[in-house]
């Protein structure tokens, strides 16, 4: 089979493994930063607003969810409004509408790739081939995060510093304000797009002063992306504003009269900049530390590893051996020399592509908060450094299976069990039985993630259904809130459905309550509560990768 051909089948696997749907929950962060705050304002149904998309605390601009996941909703919305469809709102669409977008949009990468692997001496298809088949682009590259978007928009910074007029070595002089758009959009979306956006500005930037012949044009191309890069915040802050705040057509209208002190004075105390919210807590060592502290080698050591593999491990080697022959220029270098070694030239080992991938790890590397998905930006610079000189072609096998076991741990095994158990509940409480016979559910969650609640399509009218998220709590309460349901005899129609991983289903047995039924979702694998290797090994070993949905029984009412 040729690279094409596997190319194709790779793309095709990408599509149809979204739409199966891909039952692995990588992190919270996916729905609860798009989806899950769309569905509440486009569809109105009940959900929980992550704290960031609060009033109080706006931290993440509202315009790059609205652009997909609103859309999303909007469109099946609106299907079902013009009676198109009749059922389109359920768990299924509410989940896959906003992926597929994302796995439309993640073809940016694939077309990036193809314009930019001959600038950078790959071959074309192998680079596509290497980028289709790994599991970050299968995975996390069809999945509603913010990263994912920061990776879609550094891979068009990456083709936009690297055109070039057709048979000329000079800038394209219309790509300017591009650039400027690309990396504003990328700031408002997450503020660390710096990081990666700092090595192609500055390769574009040295690419200007260097083809152009008169500082004029030199100050026309920045003044062309300065110009835009400000219209472009300007779009963002006012559409964040409009969200968040009370300022609207109306407001305006009203402080129409006042003076123009009036009202710029009015409108500062109400504007909004979500990257500076961003920053302020972020940059706060506290604020970090409730998320998470890791070492700061996590990305490099870690991280990269989990994510890249061999492909990380082949980076680093050539990243230490460029290092050590630019060290050794620099100790020849004599008193009269007045040249540069120079870093970004198109040399042998591509230092300006191993610039693009390591100045950005050191950058992230810098915070305490270090998680794999921050870094899924790379692939594209390492991609087109792995296949330049075939660096890759020798270790393919390793690669396939290493991706192979991405795929199987990320896309089935990570909390696998969850969203097919949300798909199974939405069935249960919108039920034509449940429908006939109003009834009380409350749905309790312990030692998973954090369940989207958009995905149980409950209005927010509807107040017959309670969800409960206990996360990691301990023994003691967690048995504490399931006795007091099971006690609670005040209301006579009311079901209770506890959800909790298989390796802590001995542990609620200890709870002294009864259970009248209870349903096993295979697989599902919690790293916080891993499985015990000795049960894996026993008959019973499903349990351990499982998710139960447990029926609380009702005690008996005493006389």
């Amino acid at each position: 089979m040729g690279a094409k051909e596997l190319w194709a089948l790779l793309a095709a696997l990408r599509a149809g493994w979204c739409l199966l749907p891909q039952a692995g929950y990588l992190h919270p962060d996916e729905f609860f930063q798009s989806p899950e705050v769309m569905a509440g304002d486009i569809l109105n149904l009940q959900v929980y607003y992550p704290w960031e998309f609060l009033s109080s605390s706006p931290c993440r601009t509202v315009v790059f969810p609205l652009m997909t996941s609103g859309i999303s909703y909007w469109v099946i919305k609106s299907l079902q409004q013009l009676d198109i469809c009749s059922s389109c709102i359920n768990s299924y669409t509410l989940l896959v509408s906003p992926r597929l977008l994302f796995t439309i949009f993640s073809f940016i990468l694939d077309y990036s790739v193809y314009q930019l692997a001959p600038s950078w001496e790959a071959d074309q298809w192998k680079a596509l081939v290497l980028l289709a088949g790994s599991y970050v682009t299968l995975v996390f590259y069809t999945r509603t995060f913010t990263n994912t978007l920061e990776g879609l928009l550094f891979a068009l910074l990456m083709v936009l510093v690297s055109s070039r007029k057709p048979d000329s070595s000079l800038a394209e002089p219309t790509l300017s304000p591009l650039i400027g758009i690309v990396t504003t959009a990328g700031f408002f979306n997450r503020p660390t797009f710096l990081a990666f956006a700092l090595m192609p500005l500055l390769y574009w930037a040295g690419f200007i002063v260097d083809s152009q012949r008169s500082i004029k044009a030199v100050i026309n191309h920045f003044l062309k992306l300065v110009l835009c890069a400000c219209f472009t915040a300007i779009v963002f802050i006012t559409a964040d504003t409009f969200y968040f705040t009370s300022v609207g057509l109306d407001n305006l209208y009203n402080i129409k009269n006042n003076s123009l002190f009036d009202v710029i004075g009015r409108l500062n105390e109400k504007i909004i900049v979500t990257p500076f919210n961003f920053l302020s807590y972020n940059l706060n060592p506290h604020n970090l530390a409730l998320h998470g502290s890791h070492p700061r080698v996590t990305h490099f050591t870690v991280n990269g590893m989990m994510l890249f593999g061999i492909l990380h491990v082949l980076a680093i080697g050539a990243g230490c051996k460029m290092l050590k022959q630019y060290i050794c220029q620099l100790i020849r270098v004599k008193s009269y020399y007045h040249g540069s070694p120079g870093l970004l030239v198109h040399s042998e080992g591509k230092p300006t592509l191993l610039l693009f991938y390591f100045v950005p790890l050191a950058f992230l590397s810098l915070f305490s908060h270090q998680e794999p998905r921050f870094l899924i930006p790379l692939i594209l610079p390492l991609v087109l450094f792995s296949t330049s000189q075939n660096r890759a072609m020798k270790w393919k096998y390793v690669i396939v299976i290493f991706n192979m076991l991405g795929a199987l741990l990320f896309g089935c095994l990570h909390q696998g069990g969850l969203i097919p158990c949300l798909f199974r509940l939405e069935q249960l409480v919108h039920s034509p039985e449940s429908s006939n016979h109003p009834r009380h559910y409350t749905l309790l969650f312990a030692h998973t993630y954090m369940p989207p609640r958009s995905l149980l399509n409950i209005k927010k009218r509807d107040t017959h259904i309670e969800v409960i998220d206990m996360a990691g709590s301990e023994e003691e309460t967690l048995c504490q809130t399931v006795e007091q349901r099971a006690n609670d005899f005040t209301c006579n129609d009311c079901q209770v459905f506890v959800v909790i991983p298989g390796t802590i289903r001995a542990t609620i047995t200890k709870c002294g309550v009864s259970f009248l039924n209870e349903t096993l979702i295979f697989p599902h694998l919690s790293m916080e509560d891993p499985p015990h290797i000795p049960f894996l090994l026993s008959r019973n070993w499903r349990s351990q990768l499982g998710l139960y949905i447990l029926q609380l029984g009702r005690n008996q009412q005493s006389l």
